[in-house]
């Protein structure tokens, strides 16, 4: 019998991670259906929502970089504006 932790195949993850999320099945019960620790399924749990997490930030951040540079655009249009009027004024 082979020693150690045995391991879920990618299969096996994905169909564990359904059947918690989707199904609300108990992750005690998983565990000893497929022979590991319930420490596993919470860590591929908690794998997951921290990339979805990760995923949101940047999401946030690209539109944040789009607003500042929408200002940034109205900005240097206006500087460029007041630069014209104060030539004509002054020549």
């Amino acid at each position: 019998m082979p020693r150690g932790i045995p391991a879920l195949d990618e299969e096996q993850r994905k169909t564990v991670l359904q059947r918690v999320k989707e199904n609300g099945e108990k992750v005690s019960d998983l565990a000893k259906e497929y022979g590991i620790n319930p420490k596993v399924i919470y860590h591929l749990l908690g794998s997951q929502t921290q990339g979805a997490s990760l995923y949101l930030e940047l999401a946030k951040l690209k539109k944040e970089n789009e607003a500042l540079l929408k200002i940034i655009g109205q900005l240097v249009v206006a500087n460029e504006a007041g630069k014209k009027m104060w030539y004509a004024k002054h020549c």
